[in-house]
């Protein structure tokens, strides 16, 4: 796959351990160049950390050399305007010297520096009680998980869409608890996942007419990343997908990276709305082949 001369801007990378992260590399590897947005609070670490080679191994691709990104920015995915972030938010220490964070003001700075964009990439999510069951999660926790993990991805294509390249793509990563129950995955991500896909449909047919920009989805297997250990049963859900998935293995970023820079790339020019499943086929199943119910059938035990 030749990406050469295409530009990706990566909405939510804040370490080398998550999907954002080896949507960009594999990017990379392909030969686009990498533009990351990174949230406000931890955007020194990030930066810092790059800069002192502490992702150096991380950045390693095929060819011997280092993956490279043209800036990372400062970005705050719940605030579309600057007159939307509120005062203690701006006199926060962590936010006082930030500016131009919002998601308008970025896609202004972004075309400005680096001119048009081909590849729109909304690696973000995030529940403040994502711990608590649904039915305790309060309506502040809903509504931010909403926010902040479906209606951003609305907003930034909203913005980023007028700067972008006709023909280009965008991107968007789910879970399966967008259709099916998984105890545990609370606070209203479940919620926030299916807005987000539903979203997704609606937003290709919208983008598509307007910017002629296709919209799609990655519905990505369970994966321990830094983010997913907030989730507190990730290392259930990874080994349950384990034994009970078609392909019985351990799912790896790099698959899930590899069908997303399929999916924006112009291999897939004729696919937009679609909410691919990269998860070694565990979407596929309905029954738990580990149940205790069904140990006493050889047909079980035999897979």
């Amino acid at each position: 796959m030749d990406l050469k001369g295409k530009k990706a801007f990566i909405a939510g990378i804040g370490d080398d351990n998550g999907y954002g992260w080896a949507i960009a590399k594999a990017l990379a590897e392909a030969g686009a160049e990498i533009i990351i947005g990174t949230w406000v609070p931890i955007y020194k670490i990030f930066t810092t950390s790059w800069a002192n080679g502490k992702f150096d191994e991380s950045r390693q691709m095929k060819n011997g050399q280092l993956m490279e990104c043209l800036k990372v920015y400062p970005m705050d995915a719940m605030f579309d305007k600057a007159e939307d972030v509120p005062t203690d938010i701006k006199e926060n220490k962590r936010y006082a010297d930030m500016t131009n964070y919002s998601l308008s003001e970025l896609a202004v700075l972004v075309h400005k520096e680096f001119g048009p964009i081909d590849f729109l990439v909304h690696s973000l999510a995030n529940a403040p009680e994502i711990t608590k069951n649904l039915l305790d999660t309060s309506r502040k926790g809903y509504l931010a998980a909403l926010s902040s993990s479906a209606y951003s991805f609305i907003s930034l294509l909203s913005h980023f869409g007028p700067v972008m390249n006709p023909g280009g793509s965008a991107l968007t990563l789910s879970f399966m608890a967008a259709e099916r129950v998984f105890p545990g995955y609370g606070g209203g991500m479940s919620s926030a996942k299916g807005a987000l896909e539903s979203d997704t449909r609606v937003l290709a047919w919208e983008a598509g007419r307007k910017w002629n920009i296709r919209v799609n989805a990655v519905s990505a297997g369970p994966f321990r990343s830094r983010a997913a250990r907030a989730i507190g049963i990730i290392d259930d859900m990874i080994a349950y997908a384990k034994v009970n998935a078609p392909l019985a293995k351990d799912l790896t970023a790099e698959e899930v990276a590899n069908a997303a820079t399929f999916l924006l790339s112009p291999l897939a020019s004729a696919i937009t709305g679609e909410v691919l499943f990269v998860d070694n086929g565990l979407h596929a199943m309905g029954l738990a082949v580990d149940s205790a119910s069904l140990q006493s059938n050889a047909t079980y035990s035999q897979a």
